[in-house]
């Protein structure tokens, strides 16, 4: 199936983003483990506080999508969280976000695990939930307090952060949905064993073919279908592991630089894995026009993509001011030292 439509017209009510404010710079990992020798894969990622985690960070991000929805949350049909870093293994994330924000008792409640697209897993399943008429709106959020084992490539770019997706119909939205377009198949690039505190990777499949493989499928499949070239999309937002590979992506699908810009913060934020591409729409829906198109890909490793294009409504220019931009949690940021950070994150156990 190339091209996903709901039977209703739906989209985007409301979203909000959420990154805490610590950083680690790569010169602390790469000073620590490879003695200032390596090339960095990014500048600085985000390290959630001593008391945030998934939880915290998903209820700061559902706060801010409704107050840009501006509904009442007991009209939630859903509360829905995607995350590779849920606190519990067994306990909800999903009913004590909705506990949290007035959302209970009659709603759905799920926690979703696709590693990085686990969030739009979610986000897929609440336009599947409000397309069939089946609920009014629906909440979807990708969050996560990502680790890197100490001293492997991925501690430069694991990182936290994330955001959170009202989906209403069309004509309350700020984006409307014209389409989605979903692939996965069985890819040996990255995993965790249950209990293992730190995931795996087979460094030989991350690009090639899973990333690449599975992104620009995606996106090309949802593009023809929808009778769209790169030139007729205002932007386009991809997962965002490091610098290079969404870079390569948008050029393979022939978009420029300045079309990817406005969602790239994995500079700045790194890897927030779940939250990575949602954390880039939002950052690109806090700078779109009415009138404007934007191609949004997940990746999670495993493998699979979802394609989504959007096509932003007037009432973006009202509502987007109702609640803190990504740009705002980007900047408010307090540099740490690796040792902080290995505190922070529990890497030493007493």
């Amino acid at each position: 199936m190339a091209v996903m439509r709901p039977t209703l017209e739906v989209g985007i009510i409301g979203y909000g983003a959420y990154v805490p404010r610590y950083r680690l710079p790569a010169s602390e990992v790469n000073r620590i483990w490879h003695d200032g020798e390596d090339a960095e894969p990014i500048t600085e990622k985000a390290v959630p506080g001593p008391d945030e985690d998934t939880v915290t960070m998903s209820i700061e991000a559902a706060r801010n999508a409704l107050a840009r929805a501006a509904v009442d949350p007991a009209d939630l049909g859903a509360v829905w969280v995607g995350s590779e870093s849920h606190p519990y293994a067994v306990k909800p994330t999903s009913a004590i976000v909705a506990e949290a924000i007035g959302a209970v008792p009659l709603a759905l409640g799920a926690d979703w695990q696709f590693a990085c697209k686990a969030g739009t897993e979610a986000l897929q399943a609440a336009v599947a939930l409000v397309g069939s008429g089946m609920g009014r709106y629906a909440l979807a959020i990708g969050m996560d307090t990502a680790q890197g084992r100490p001293g492997d490539a991925l501690e430069y770019t694991a990182a936290a952060g994330g955001a959170g997706y009202i989906v209403g119909a069309g004509d309350e939205s700020v984006a409307l949905l014209e389409g989605s377009s979903s692939r996965i198949s069985d890819m040996p690039d990255f995993w965790r064993r249950p209990g293992a505190p730190y995931p795996e990777h087979a460094g030989r499949f991350t690009g090639d073919p899973a990333y690449f493989e599975h992104v620009e499928a995606a996106s090309w499949g949802l593009m023809q279908a929808l009778g769209y070239g790169a030139s007729d999309l205002d932007y386009a937002v991809f997962h965002q592991p490091n610098r290079r590979f969404p870079q390569r992506a948008a050029l393979d699908l022939g978009f420029t630089r300045e079309q990817i810009a406005p969602g790239m913060l994995v500079d700045r934020i790194g890897n927030a894995y779940a939250g990575s591409s949602l954390l880039g729409l939002s950052a690109v829906l806090d700078v779109a026009r009415p009138g404007q198109r934007i191609l949004h890909v997940s990746f999670g490793s495993g493998a699979g993509s979802d394609a989504f294009v959007w096509h932003v409504t007037e009432r973006i220019t009202a509502r987007r001011d109702a609640a803190p931009r990504t740009e705002d949690y980007v900047r408010r940021r307090k540099e740490i030292d690796y040792a902080t950070y290995a505190r922070y994150r529990g890497k030493l156990q007493r």
